[in-house]
């Protein structure tokens, strides 16, 4: 079996992680724009970190056969800095277009301040003006009535509710959010967003349709491998095949895949791997370590 995680923060995971997701199955990922655990001070390393997500992070997922896509947006915490924020969102138009962007995130609320409100409404209308997807990160604060919330705005701002992936939901919210027409994604983080064995019990009581999984992992306590091990314990508790691969592979295509940007023909493209490639002058492999290199082929010439 095969998985999509549509939600992993790569940035701060090591190679090693990249190596055992690929053995696992997983065949493409999306990396949201997010907070790495301290303020950025200055515009220039938002442009870099926008950067590095459409292309050392791509090239270093490629390396492993993992096709790479990204969210970018401006994350909520860091819309409080209401100086920077401004100067963030005049360069937003300059990354959203890029190849590989399938849509604008995460972005939403954190403490539900003014300022967290007024750039996600800006940024809802810079998606709805490119046609992109939105992924939505809800508050771990007051969860409820900050999805709640955050779903209001959207449609306040015009967007269709198939464009938006409400994401980090839990049993507590996820009734309503399908209930009002949205994707549901569910983030399996250990101790504080979703157990994969609760996870087992929404997909028995609410079926595959608009849920997916996703793992977050960050550079908190978490685990890159949580859809795969997710779609284990699915399949010990007896849930099909076709819902699994639903809700851990095909339906997150089908939401992201709105944005026009995902083939699955591109899955395959990556696949033939070879380590000894550079990215600006870098590869994969530090001090001796020996390249990978794939072929495609039975034919020796």
């Amino acid at each position: 079996m095969q998985f999509f995680d549509p939600h992993v923060h790569m940035t701060s995971r090591t190679t090693d992680d990249y190596q055992a997701m690929a053995d696992a199955g997983v065949v493409a990922l999306i990396e949201p724009a997010f907070w790495l655990g301290q303020p950025r001070t200055g515009i220039a390393t938002f442009r870099d970190y926008y950067a590095s997500l459409i292309g050392w992070e791509r090239f270093r997922s490629s390396q492993f056969g993992i096709k790479h896509y990204c969210t970018i947006g401006l994350n909520s915490r860091e819309a409080n800095n209401e100086a920077l924020a401004e100067q963030v969102m005049e360069i937003l138009p300059l990354f959203i277009y890029k190849e590989g962007v399938v849509g604008v995130g995460e972005i939403g609320f954190d403490d539900q301040t003014p300022a967290e409100e007024k750039y996600y409404r800006a940024q809802l209308d810079l998606a709805k003006e490119a046609g992109l997807p939105v992924q939505i990160h809800t508050p771990h604060r007051d969860k409820k009535r900050g999805t709640q919330r955050s779903m209001d705005i959207a449609l306040e701002q015009g967007l269709d509710p198939k464009m938006v992936i409400v994401d980090h939901n839990n049993e507590e919210t996820v009734n309503e959010v399908l209930d009002r027409g949205f994707w549901a994604a569910f983030t399996i983080y250990p101790f504080t967003k979703m157990g994969n064995e609760r996870m087992v019990e929404v997909v028995k009581q609410y079926g595959p349709d608009r849920i997916m999984i996703n793992s977050a992992a960050d550079w908190g306590i978490s685990d890159p491998l949580a859809v795969p091990k997710t779609a284990a314990l699915m399949k010990q508790h007896g849930i099909s095949d076709e819902v699994i691969r639903l809700v851990t592979y095909q339906n997150a295509i089908t939401a992201f895949g709105q944005s026009g940007q995902i083939d699955e023909a591109d899955f395959a493209s990556v696949k033939d791997i070879d380590q000894s490639q550079k990215f600006e002058g870098n590869t994969v492999l530090r001090g001796g370590q020996q390249p990978r290199m794939d072929k495609n082929s039975l034919i020796i010439k």
